[in-house]
């Protein structure tokens, strides 16, 4: 809808240089007497006018209106608690973990174990 709304002024203007055309183009030797010329001017003006007239009811529609506005919501309160002491455990005896570990079957073959290692 708003594409035929900006070109409103470009049709009637191509509507004016139609008309302009088709009253040049009209023989000056044919008279209202012979029918002919008076066809032609008379089913060109009507065009005209026809063409002005829809390009009038179409240009005339009021414009869409605005997309909505977003209104956000307002914020939330937070609750903040106080931090409490932090306690510090200290571990007892060594720390463990596991390993793998390749060990030897024999001359040409090995495995893995997994094997606790202590520090």
């Amino acid at each position: 809808m708003r594409a035929l709304m900006s070109f409103g002024l470009t049709r009637v203007g191509a509507c004016a240089a139609l008309a302009a055309t088709l009253a040049a183009a009209v023989p000056q030797a044919a008279t209202a007497r012979d029918g002919t010329g008076a066809a032609l001017l008379g089913g060109a003006a009507a065009g005209v006018l026809g063409g002005l007239a829809a390009g009038a009811i179409i240009n005339g529609a009021p414009p869409a209106p605005p997309p909505p506005v977003y209104v956000s919501p307002p914020p939330r309160r937070v609750y903040v608690e106080e931090p409490t002491e932090t306690v510090i455990v200290r571990r007892r005896g060594p720390v463990c973990h596991f390993e793998r570990r390749k060990v030897w079957l024999d001359d040409e073959s090995f495995t893995y174990r997994r094997v606790e290692v202590c520090e």
